[in-house]
């Protein structure tokens, strides 16, 4: 298995891509960060790459419709796609972003994890579980991040994850729950463990095939 422990404090912005056809070379590896317009996406971003301003947040939720992308290494890229559910966003804005969406989780080769945010307090709404689902479907890999979980008691806490895991066995598949606090730092060590092997899994593989006997 491989050591080595990515750098997430390398990480710099490379382009915003106003849809899934114009962001960068489909190869590498990507992790891509989902999740309702107020569950604190942005800030877990720059949490995790310990840049205050890498994700920008805004007081405005769902104001950016773009997709933020972010190099931590050459063919190794975290993905900020944008924040789905909200509001004041036009009803034919959001029909047409899930289906991007969908197309992006289930043909993007060089996507071997997805990042689902959601807030401790209101988890699994109907577009969560539509998310959840397409990844199942996708066989791509899972780590849902119980975000804000600072505000609740660490009993409440540990309840409502154990509530929540038991919840996502109903899609299958490979999905990973964890409590995790932007302000606090809770989960961040589980958040890049998760991320780390994501990231690395292909390097895992080169290794693997080159100390093969043929």
């Amino acid at each position: 298995m491989n050591n080595i422990q990515i750098n997430f404090n390398s990480a710099r912005f490379i382009t915003s891509a106003p849809d899934i056809n114009q962001m960068p070379e489909d190869s590498g590896v990507e992790i891509a960060f989902a999740g309702r317009s107020n569950a604190g996406k942005s800030s877990a971003l720059n949490t995790i790459t310990q840049q205050k301003n890498l994700a920008r947040t805004s007081k405005t939720p769902g104001r950016t419709q773009l997709i933020n992308v972010f190099e931590l290494s050459p063919g190794k890229r975290l993905v900020d796609l944008p924040g789905y559910g909200y509001a004041k966003v036009p009803e034919e804005m959001k029909l047409k972003w899930q289906a991007a969406l969908s197309i992006y989780l289930q043909k993007r080769e060089s996507l071997k994890g997805l990042v689902v945010l959601m807030d401790i307090r209101h988890p699994l709404k109907d577009i969560d579980q539509q998310l959840l689902q397409w990844a199942s479907d996708s066989q791509l890999p899972v780590l849902a991040l119980l975000t804000k979980c600072d505000k609740l008691k660490p009993g409440q806490r540990n309840s409502e994850v154990l509530r929540v895991r038991e919840l996502v066995t109903v899609f299958g598949g490979d999905i990973r729950v964890e409590a995790f606090s932007s302000l606090k730092g809770l989960g961040l060590d589980r958040a890049k463990n998760v991320l780390n092997e994501w990231l690395l899994q292909d390097d895992d593989a080169a290794v693997d095939a080159d100390g093969e006997t043929a």
